[in-house]
C-alpha cells in the first residue's frame, strides 16, 4: 500500500511540475485603484490555491476549537453526587 501511495504521489508531482514548466508566461493581475501586477501564471494559480486553502482553514478554526474544547471537557471524570437526603 505504501508504493501505490508513493506512486501517485510522484504522478501528482510530476503532472503538477509538468504544468508549471508549460504556463511560465507572464500575466497581468489588475487589482482595485489602478494597481496592476505581472507574474507567470502558474504563481498566480499557486497564490490563487493558497488563498483558498488559507480561507477554508479559518473557516473551519472555529469549529475545531469548539469541538476540542468540549471533547476536554467531555474526558474530565464526573464528580460524584452529593449523599441523598433522608427524610426526618
Amino acid at each position: 500500500m505504501r508504493i501505490v501511495t508513493w506512486t501517485i504521489r510522484l504522478v501528482v508531482f510530476v503532472l503538477l511540475v509538468a504544468f508549471a514548466a508549460k504556463n511560465v508566461e507572464p500575466v497581468a493581475l489588475r487589482f482595485y485603484f489602478g494597481v496592476e501586477l505581472k507574474a507567470p501564471l502558474v504563481l498566480a494559480l499557486l497564490a490563487a490555491f493558497a488563498l483558498g486553502a488559507l480561507f477554508g482553514v479559518a473557516a473551519l478554526l472555529g469549529t475545531i476549537v469548539r469541538q476540542r474544547r468540549e471533547i476536554s471537557l467531555l474526558r474530565k471524570p464526573a464528580e460524584p453526587a452529593p449523599p441523598p437526603v433522608t427524610p426526618l
